[in-house]
């Protein structure tokens, strides 16, 4: 299986349950890892052989632009959004970050995974 990996994509958005969270925002740091047939590209050296990087990109950036309270709730956006662009996609792992969660004590931040393996549908 092949891999195609965004690595820390910081991303300035407005998501959280307090409403300062909503007014103010913060960085978010994501991680995305999709799974789908890359050798059809590696033989051909055609980009409509494979997903677009940058196209993934845009979708994470689109979708973060959505105001939600949980972090959950927009990886699962994101995760749907993907695989109903892109359903050759096999499998989606996506890692967000909250870089300054509105807690006490000092941290590099919060995160959640979320996962969809699609191959069982």
């Amino acid at each position: 299986m092949s891999k195609i990996f965004l690595e820390d994509i910081k991303i300035y958005a407005y998501h959280g349950v307090l409403p300062e969270e909503n007014i103010i925002g913060t960085y978010y740091i994501l991680n995305a890892e999709l799974h789908t047939d890359l050798w059809k590209a590696s033989e051909s050296d055609d980009l409509n052989d494979t997903i677009s990087y940058a196209d993934i990109n845009d979708i994470i950036h689109n979708e973060m632009k959505v105001k939600s309270k949980l972090l959950e709730h927009v990886a699962g956006r994101i995760i749907s959004k993907l695989h109903e662009d892109f359903p050759q996609v096999s499998y989606i792992k996506l890692k967000i970050t909250k870089t300054a969660p509105p807690m006490q004590g000092e941290m590099k931040g919060a995160s959640i995974e979320l996962e969809k393996n699609f191959q069982s549908q």
